[in-house]
């Protein structure tokens, strides 16, 4: 419901901001387009003929907004929007090559985890030894910067959503 609402209420304010006023003459707008004419163009109705009926309807009341916008400000703003758009897709593609670089790096990582794990599971004596490799390079990977926190792992998490 809130949704039809929404977009009703956008309808109308672009209604607003881009209808002109006046008469739909659809050959005029053909040729301002540069599109193809039609062969006669269609007559317009008088005024005493728009208004005869009860049912008439009611054309041009809208009053716009903003003015119209200038065909210079059109071409500059596709411009900008196409830079603007040139480099958004340059910083996706960064993003997607650190990613894939994070994810590189980070299963290197845990791949050396595992290999600790397995090597202390087959010879325990090698975590008891305080000056070993072992224990030497899982202090680099258990190693956090200063101001890092782990997250506590008793469950107990914030379930307030953000809307």
């Amino acid at each position: 419901m809130q949704d039809n609402l929404e977009f009703l209420q956008w309808t109308k304010r672009f209604w607003d901001q881009y209808y002109p006023g006046g008469e739909y003459d659809a050959v005029a707008r053909r040729k301002a387009a540069g599109g193809p004419a039609a062969a006669a163009p269609a007559p317009t109705p008088t005024s005493s003929s728009r208004t005869s009926g009860a049912g008439a309807a009611r054309r041009g009341t809208t009053p716009t907004t903003a003015p119209a916008r200038s065909v210079a400000s059109v071409r500059t703003g596709g411009i900008a929007t196409a830079a603007l758009t040139q480099e958004l897709n340059a910083l996706k593609d960064t993003v997607t090559g650190l990613e894939r670089e994070r994810d590189f790096y980070f299963s290197k990582l845990r791949d050396i985890e595992l290999l600790l794990q397995q090597a202390c599971e087959a010879d325990p004596e090698l975590e008891k030894d305080e000056d070993g490799l072992i224990k030497q390079v899982q202090a680099i990977l258990y190693s956090t910067e200063e101001g890092f926190e782990i997250p506590a792992e008793d469950g107990a998490v914030d379930d307030q959503e953000t809307f």
